[in-house]
């Protein structure tokens, strides 16, 4: 083996731009070679965290959204107990039946309370325009009484659950 430093060989000097070294030159290029390629790695970084920031956001919209059908579908199920409580209500019944009145009373206010709590409120029907939107119209009555279109009746309450309709209010809109 022979024990000389390595040297580097005079072929490497002919990419060599005219009045530069040849360590100028090597540097020059680096720089430039350099500073591309951070461009282009700083690009893809700020894309990367922006579809990051796209993905965790749809993301938590999703979860938000699952979580907001799966309340509303338990709410649903529930509004049929709530009827069925305001019905044995508007029953007639007399003195004897007092006690389970009032029984049958507190445990109406508490299940609308704990609605409430969970951001479902009552639509209100009765007088206002028919809408579509909020309301099922079982039945047109003609009436002298009323303007028409205006709900006269309501047979079902609906609910909205924030800005989301659980169920329409079932009702009798009147006509001219």
């Amino acid at each position: 083996m022979n024990n000389e430093p390595f040297e580097e060989s005079q072929d490497e000097e002919q990419d060599v731009p005219p009045g530069t070294t040849p360590d100028e030159a090597v540097e020059t290029v680096d720089v430039e070679a350099l500073k591309a390629e951070r461009d282009a790695l700083q690009d893809r970084l700020l894309r990367t965290a922006a579809e990051f920031d796209n993905y965790r956001k749809r993301i938590d919209r999703e979860r938000r959204d699952q979580s907001e059908s799966a309340a509303a579908s338990l709410l649903v199920e529930i509004l049929p107990v709530v009827d069925n409580l305001e019905r044995a209500l508007r029953s007639p019944s007399g003195p004897e039946a007092a006690g389970y009145r009032a029984g049958v009373e507190l445990i109406l206010r508490q299940l609308l309370d704990t609605l409430r709590k969970r951001g479902v409120t009552p639509i209100e029907a009765l007088g206002t325009d028919f809408d579509p939107r909020f309301h099922q119209a079982v039945s047109q009555e003609a009436s002298e009484t009323h303007r028409d279109g205006e709900v006269m009746e309501e047979m079902q309450r609906g609910y909205m659950l924030g800005e989301r309709l659980l169920r329409p209010a079932m009702v009798k809109v009147a006509t001219s």
